[in-house]
Parts: structure tokens; C-alpha cells; sequence
């Protein structure tokens, strides 16, 4: 298993000379293991502690669905540059593209489209700086490089070594996630500017730590980390020990730039929860920057006689660290074991009785796939009562009903009074290296999710996010 790798320039080259191959050929790019930050499935087709007041620490930033993801806007600098990252609760680094002309994207598919995106320029901004080898931020990101201190790779003598005084710049670094995506840049800093809960309200945070990403590997866009590690955002804000929630918007709103959701992060996020079901987070002490829930069963459809158990890796962990069922923001579907997999689609097809689609099944990747009426051409209101639906059963007696739409979803407009809608779920690569499972943004869709990461405990509560935005004033019309 591999969690997130950060190697210093020097040995990266050689990592990259020979590991390139197997990554730009290997089957599957969405293989999940522990340290995946986002998949890039699209649809129709998968590509198989410091405490403040309040009023003055708790924030409010926007959330966009893209096809792949939620952007929340970062704003750095002097004046400020407005980036536009991922945010993913699957990692800790933020780090964004650097340079317009410069910045490079290998085996990038939307490449050109993305690259219309805006990138930071450190030379257009005059609060920006290279972080220096000693400090703490640079320490973390060069922890799995070897056993040679940062400072001693910047080529520091060894009298300054011993005295702790080395300014030299903090060596460039490779960080690598778990489905093969590859970042190399410099760690930097600025100031970040957030929004409070009264969106005229903004806040500066000086000397905040970020990558200054010049080329990658199948990541074109940069992302806001919120992973538990010093280097993710909360954590740089001070607001760790407290926590954040989200709602994501349904699919139906992908790339549409008049709507977003509310990211809120701080006591606003965690406070006044009497009807959120909470579960706890468990304690992976291999792997504590990642955020775990235990799964005890899935029911399909309302009969108790369905409920099928789930194994106990999807809840407990070996020595080693693996199993869990990981929740992340950026991994686009729920992953599940074999054979609790197959079982589990074995039991919704028993219950379904339309035709299956299997030349849409071959096309698209997917494994459950169904024609499904749709008279005059229109989806019909009741489309809810298509499928039986899936609940997920988490440790402390949460019971949550997957909202509709986040279990099948159609792969085309319908034609000929028929649509074919899939199953967005998939099988773990390898069920025993790494989480057991992840629960992905795709079925948190419509759901408040709650970080309650001063209780350790995750909570879940179904939610119209798209009329939540509304009353929030994130829709534009």
C-alpha cells in the first residue's frame, strides 16, 4: 500500500524514469489505494490549535461541481490571484498551478480546456516567498524522502546545520498519489485571503504554505487538501480541532458557474447538529492524517430480509493499517470489496426487473446497468421509485438512505421513450492493500456531511443543496 510520497527533486527524476511506464500503461487509473485524491471517472464513462472567537475564525467559501469534483477558490496573494482548486478531504498538500505559459500537464485528457484555467504567478505578487528548508511545512512534505534532513539536501554547511540557522530554500518536492497522479513543484508561501460567514467579511492569513506546482502527471488542476496532516488547510488555519462541513450539489448542476454550495469551516460548521446522525471516526494509527468510518451492513430496498453484511475489514484494521472504509471528497464513486461487491450487486438485480443494458455495461465500465422507461421521451417524476433503494448502515446505529439519484444515474438523454441508467458504484482493485472501501462524493450528493473533528465523529443528514445554496445566496440567476 502507498500512502502520499514526497520525494525531493533529485531522487524523483530517477523515480519517474522508472515508473513511467507502468503508470501510463496500467489499466486501470482509478485503482484506489490508501493517499488516492481523485479519481478522474467522468460520466458516461469511468476511467476504469489555535482557538479563536467565532465571529472571527469560522468560514464560509463556495463550492462548484465540475465533473469530477468540487472547486472551491483559493485567493492568494498580493494583490490577490483567485485559483481554482479540488477540494478533497483524501490528502493534505495544497498546491496550485504555477505560471500560464509554464505550467505543464502530462496525460492530462482535458488538458487544453484546462489549461484556459487560471495559475498563480509568485512574481506578480509581492507578499509571496520560497519556504525555507527548516521549517516544519517542509520537514512534512520531505518525510518520505530518506533519512537526510531537508537542509542538508539544500546543500547547507555543516557548522549552519548544526546551529539550526540554514535559510536556504526548502528543496523542490515530488508528491504522488495513491491512482498514479504525480505533482512536482516548489513549497511556497503567501497570503491566503477567506471569506467569513457574512460573505463581505474577509479574513488575511499570512505565510500560508502551499505548493507552487510547475508540472504534473494526470493532475491538471490543483487542490485544497483537507486532509487531518499540518499541511492541509484547516490545519494551517487554526481550526483543526474544530472542523468543517459540506453539501454537494447533484450531478445535474455539473459545471454550471451560477451555483455552488456552502463550505463551511469552523464552530459554525459543528455547532447546532440535534438532528445529524453521527458516527465515529476510527483510529487508523498507520495511516491518522486520513478520515475513516466503520460500514456494518447495506440494506437494498425496504425488507430487513435484504440487509447483507459487509466484512469486518470495512470496520477494523490490520497491523499494518489496512481496511477501513475511507470517506473522500475526491473519489467520484463508492468502492467496495470483493466479494461483498458482487454480492451486493447480485442482490440489487434480484430486485430489479428491467432489461439489463450490457452493451452499455461493456462500453461504459460499469456493472449494473438497465433500460428504463421514459414515456414521451421525459425522465418521470417518480424516477425515485425505479430502483430499490440502498441504505448504508454505520457504526453507532446510522441508518443513511442514499438520497435519489445517488445510486443510478442515466448515461445519456432518452430516446425511443427509453434511458439507460447505471449503478455508480465499483469494486476496490485490492480490497486487501490499503482502505477496504471508500465511501465517494457521488453518493454524498444532497447530504450535509459534517467533520466534527473536535468529537472525532462524522455526521450525515440529507439535504436539498441546491435550495440550501439559494437561502445562502450561492445562486445566481
Amino acid at each position: 500500500m502507498s500512502t502520499r510520497l514526497a520525494y525531493s527533486i533529485s531522487t524523483f527524476f530517477f523515480f519517474l524514469l522508472t515508473t513511467s511506464k507502468s503508470l501510463a500503461t496500467q489499466g486501470n487509473p482509478n485503482s484506489l489505494v490508501l493517499g488516492l485524491s481523485r479519481t478522474t471517472a467522468s460520466l458516461p464513462t469511468p476511467k476504469s490549535s489555535i482557538r479563536r472567537p467565532s465571529e472571527d475564525s469560522d468560514i464560509m467559501e463556495p463550492l462548484r461541481e465540475v465533473r469530477d469534483g468540487y472547486l472551491i477558490s483559493l485567493t492568494l496573494g498580493t494583490p490577490p490571484q483567485v485559483i481554482q482548486v479540488y477540494m478533497d478531504t483524501g490528502s493534505d498538500l495544497n498546491w496550485v498551478p504555477c505560471g500560464n505559459l509554464s505550467f505543464d500537464c502530462m496525460d492530462c485528457d482535458d488538458y487544453r480546456n484546462n489549461k484556459l484555467m487560471a495559475a498563480y504567478s509568485p512574481s506578480h505578487s509581492t507578499s509571496s516567498f520560497r519556504d525555507v528548508c527548516s521549517s516544519s511545512f517542509c520537514i512534512d512534505i520531505h518525510s518520505s524522502d530518506n533519512s537526510f534532513d531537508p537542509c542538508t539536501v539544500s546543500g547547507c554547511s555543516l557548522s549552519i546545520l548544526l546551529k539550526g540557522t540554514c535559510t536556504r530554500p526548502c528543496p523542490s518536492f515530488a508528491y504522488t498519489y495513491g491512482a498514479g497522479g504525480i505533482v512536482i513543484g516548489t513549497l511556497t508561501r503567501d497570503t491566503l485571503r477567506v471569506h467569513g460567514t457574512n460573505p463581505s467579511v474577509t479574513r488575511d492569513i499570512p505565510k500560508f504554505s502551499f505548493g507552487c506546482v510547475g508540472s504534473t502527471y494526470r493532475e491538471p488542476i490543483g487542490i485544497a487538501g483537507f486532509g487531518k496532516g499540518p499541511l492541509s488547510l484547516p490545519s494551517q488555519l487554526g481550526l483543526l480541532r474544530k472542523g468543517f462541513s459540506h453539501c454537494f450539489l447533484p450531478f445535474k448542476f455539473a459545471n454550471n458557474p451560477n451555483i455552488s454550495s456552502p463550505l463551511l469551516i469552523g464552530d459554525v460548521a459543528i455547532s447546532s447538529r440535534d438532528n445529524m446522525q453521527f458516527t465515529p471516526m476510527l483510529k487508523n494509527p498507520m495511516y491518522p492524517n486520513y478520515y475513516y468510518i466503520g460500514l456494518e451492513a447495506i440494506t437494498v430496498g425496504t425488507n430487513n430480509i435484504s440487509a447483507t453484511q459487509v466484512p469486518l475489514t470495512l470496520r477494523e484494521f490490520d497491523s499494518q493499517g489496512n481496511g477501513g472504509m475511507l470517506i473522500d471528497s475526491g473519489t467520484t464513486y463508492t468502492h467496495l470489496p470483493e466479494p461483498f461487491y458482487t454480492q451486493f450487486l447480485s442482490k440489487l438485480d434480484s430486485l430489479i426487473t428491467y432489461p439489463r443494458a450490457s452493451e452499455v455495461e461493456a462500453r461504459s465500465g460499469f456493472d449494473l446497468c438497465y433500460k428504463v422507461p421514459c414515456p414521451n421521451n421525459t425522465f418521470m417524476d417518480d424516477d425515485h421509485n425505479q430502483f430499490p433503494s440502498v441504505t448504508f448502515h454505520f457504526l453507532n446505529n446510522v441508518s443513511v438512505v442514499l438520497p435519489q439519484g445517488n445510486d443510478f444515474y442515466a448515461m445519456s438523454a432518452p430516446t425511443n421513450s427509453t434511458a439507460v441508467k447505471c449503478l455508480l458504484f465499483q469494486s476496490m482493485d485490492d480490497g486487501n492493500y490499503g482502505p477496504a472501501g471508500v465511501f465517494g462524493s457521488f453518493q454524498q450528493q444532497n447530504m450535509e456531511v459534517v467533520y466534527d473533528l473536535e468529537n472525532e465523529r462524522i455526521g450525515f443528514q440529507t439535504k436539498d443543496c441546491a435550495s440550501a445554496a439559494d437561502s445562502q445566496g450561492l445562486h445566481k440567476y
